[in-house]
């Protein structure tokens, strides 16, 4: 009986033991996997019609990405979307026409109130992927990317 009361505890000792864990790997491991693209991955080439997306764009449209690059600097201060782009810039580099559009910005809409960082930070965004021509209704400003419900730390 005493042998049958110390199986017990060592089986219940080793399930707790895995059960432990177990839930550390899955508390460990992101709520979703979040592809990462660089700005050198946002266009496959500039045809007759402008730029093209490339593929790796195109199949994570409507997915939870991740970019780092550099806040370009806000229009105002409680502006709730920022520019990323590649490298430093002391403008805001929005454009008028889908022809002007760099091939180096992607504008980022974000999920709350955030305090933007000095423009020479390098940051790191995280948020849902949208690609296509878009003016935004408030500002009038065109993107043809887009990361949506966006939050951005410094990297």
């Amino acid at each position: 009986m005493t042998q049958d009361i110390s199986n017990r505890h060592l089986a219940r000792r080793g399930f707790l033991s895995l059960a432990a864990g177990s839930a550390f790997c899955v508390l460990a491991r992101p709520a979703f996997a979040v592809d990462t693209i660089a700005f050198g991955e946002l266009y496959s080439k500039f045809g007759v019609l402008g730029l093209e997306y490339s593929d790796k764009v195109k199949g994570l449209n409507g997915k939870p990405v991740s970019m780092e690059g550099f806040m370009a600097p806000p229009l105002k201060a409680e502006a709730n979307f920022f520019v990323l782009t590649e490298i430093p810039m002391a403008l805001c580099p929005f454009c008028s026409s889908d022809a002007d559009w760099p091939d180096n910005i992607v504008v980022i809409y974000l999920s709350g109130k955030q305090t933007f960082l000095p423009g020479g930070t390098r940051i790191s965004v995280d948020g849902t992927l949208e690609i296509g021509s878009w003016t935004d209704p408030e500002t009038g400003f065109l993107s043809r990317l887009r990361i949506r419900n966006a939050r951005f730390r410094e990297a």
